[in-house]
C-alpha cells in the first residue's frame, strides 16, 4: 500500500531571520557548543547545531572578533571559516557564565514555539483516514471477534478518543499498539522548541522512531527529525506531574510532558485505575483537552501557555468502569469497546495459530476435552492463554529432552504450573 505524500516540510532555512533566532541565541549556541567540545570545525558546529554553515559563519565572525574564540588551525580539507578549528579564549570566561545563568542546552538549536504549533496543525492526526483494508494489514496475526474490529475503524478515524474495557489477559493493549501503526504518515518532530526564551526538549529517543528521508525529498531544517508518528505508552506508573512540564533547576532546561511529545500520534493510558492517583483525578485532567484540542501548560516562571492537543488518547482497563469514570466523561470518549473473553472458537484459533508459528502439532480433540475441563473448573478463557500455555509445552519438552505434543498429559502439565493453585 504506497504512503501518502507528508503534509508538512521544515524547508532549509537560509538566513538566520528563517530559523527564528536572535544573533545572541546563536552565538549562545556557539559558545556552549565550544565548551563542552573543548574544540570544533565550523562545520562541526554547523552539524551539532543542526544549522547551514552560512549562518553560524557570522556569529564564528564576531565571536572571533570580540575575542572569545580563538582559530587553533585549520583542517587541511578546504578554506574558508567552516573548515577552521574554534576553541573558546580566557576572555569568554564572563559571556559564558551569563550565557549559562540563562541555561545549559546544548544541541541541535531550538525552533520557534509558533513553528512547532503550525507543524501540528497541519500533521494533525484527525485528519488521518483509516480503510478496513488497512487495518486489517496492520492487525493480520492478531485474531480478534468481528465485532470489535468493525468498532476500531470509526473510532481512529474521529481522532480522539477511545475507552477499551473488559477482561484482563485479551489483547487490549496488544490491539492498541498495533492501532498506532495505522497512523502511517510519517511527521516531522523538532529536537527542541524555543518557548518564551526557554529552551523545551521534545524529541525522546525512547518514543520517537527517526526514518530516512525517501528519494526526491526537498532539503529539510535538520533541526527537524523525520519520525513514525508516535505512540506513547504509559500504565501505573503515571503520575500527574508527568503531565507538566518538567524544569531542571541546574540545567534550566524544560522536558516536554508526556502529551506534548505524543503530538500528531497515539497515547496510550493502559491499566487506568492502576496509577496512584485517582482515576477522577486523571479523567478530569483530559477533559477540556478532549473538548477543546488545546491543553494548557504551565513555566516555572508561572506563566501559562497553550499547545495544541492532538493526540489520539487510549483508555484501557480491566476494572469496573463503572466503578472508574461518571457518566459526564464516558460521554466525552465516543467510542467504549468491551474485549472481552475469546468464544471456545477464537480460543481455539488462536492456539491454531500459535501452534504453527512455534511448530508444535495441533489437536483439536484434546484441546476440545481441555477447554471443558477450563470451563468446568470455572477458569474464564483469555486470549493470552494460548501463547502461554505453549510455552510451557515447549519448556516442559525441552527439559524432559522429548519433542513438544499437545497431549492432553502437556496440556495438564502446563496448566498446573501456569494457573495459579494458591488455597
Amino acid at each position: 500500500m504506497p504512503k501518502p505524500e507528508l503534509r508538512f516540510y521544515p524547508h532549509n532555512p537560509r538566513t538566520l531571520e528563517e530559523t527564528g533566532l536572535s544573533v545572541a541565541q546563536l552565538e549562545a549556541s556557539i559558545l556552549k557548543a565550544l565548551f563542552f567540545a573543548t574544540e570544533m570545525r565550523g562545520i562541526d558546529l554547523a552539524r551539532h547545531l543542526r544549522l547551514p554553515t552560512q549562518i553560524i559563519e557570522p556569529a564564528l565572525e564576531q565571536l572571533r572578533r570580540l575575542k572569545y574564540i580563538d582559530i587553533r588551525g585549520g583542517s587541511g580539507q578546504g578554506f574558508g571559516l567552516s573548515t577552521m578549528i574554534y576553541a573558546l579564549s580566557a576572555l569568554a570566561q564572563e559571556p559564558l557564565k551569563q550565557v549559562f545563568d540563562h541555561d545549559r542546552y546544548d544541541g541541535p538549536a531550538p525552533v520557534p514555539y509558533r513553528d512547532w504549533v503550525a507543524a501540528v496543525r497541519a500533521q494533525s492526526i484527525r485528519g488521518v483516514r483509516v480503510t478496513r483494508e488497512m487495518l486489517a494489514q496492520r492487525l493480520d496475526g492478531l485474531i480478534i471477534a468481528e465485532d470489535i474490529f468493525e468498532g476500531l475503524g470509526p473510532a481512529m478515524n474521529s481522532g480522539r478518543a477511545i475507552f477499551f474495557h473488559g477482561p484482563p489477559g485479551n489483547g487490549k493493549t496488544s490491539i492498541c499498539r498495533r492501532m498506532a501503526s495505522c497512523f502511517s504518515w510519517d511527521i516531522y518532530i523538532p529536537y527542541a522548541v524555543e518557548i518564551d526564551g526557554f529552551v523545551v526538549k521534545i524529541f525522546d529517543e525512547m518514543i520517537h522512531r527517526p526514518v530516512a528521508a525517501r528519494d526526491g525529498d526537498p532539503s529539510t531544517d535538520e533541526r527537524w527529525i523525520r519520525c513514525r508518528r508516535p505512540l506513547v505508552v504509559v500504565g501505573g506508573e503515571l503520575t500527574m506531574d508527568m503531565l507538566d512540564m518538567a524544569y531542571s533547576p541546574e540545567t534550566k532546561i524544560y522536558e516536554a510532558p508526556l502529551q506534548m511529545k505524543a503530538s500528531n500520534g497515539v497515547l496510550l493510558i493502559d491499566d487506568l485505575g492502576r496509577q496512584r492517583l485517582t482515576p477522577r483525578e486523571l479523567l478530569n485532567r483530559w477533559i477540556f483537552p478532549l473538548e477543546n484540542d488545546v491543553d494548557y501548560l504551565k513555566l516555572a516562571t508561572g506563566k501559562r501557555f497553550a499547545i495544541p492537543f492532538d493526540a489520539f488518547l487510549v483508555f484501557s482497563t480491566n476494572l469496573d468502569p463503572a466503578a472508574l469514570v461518571d457518566e459526564a466523561f464516558l460521554r466525552r470518549v465516543r467510542y467504549k469497546l468491551k474485549i472481552d473473553s475469546p468464544s471456545d472458537e477464537i480460543y481455539k484459533e488462536i492456539f491454531r495459530a500459535q501452534c504453527e508459528q512455534r511448530g508444535v502439532p495441533y489437536a483439536e480433540p484434546e484441546l476440545d476435552a481441555f477447554i471443558r475441563s477450563l470451563r468446568a473448573s470455572g477458569r474464564a478463557l483469555a486470549a493470552c492463554q494460548p501463547r502461554d500455555l505453549i510455552d510451557q509445552v515447549l519448556d516442559h519438552a525441552l527439559y524432559r529432552g522429548e519433542r513438544p505434543q499437545l497431549t492432553a498429559e502437556a496440556l495438564e502439565r502446563a496448566s498446573h504450573s501456569y494457573f495459579a493453585q494458591f488455597k
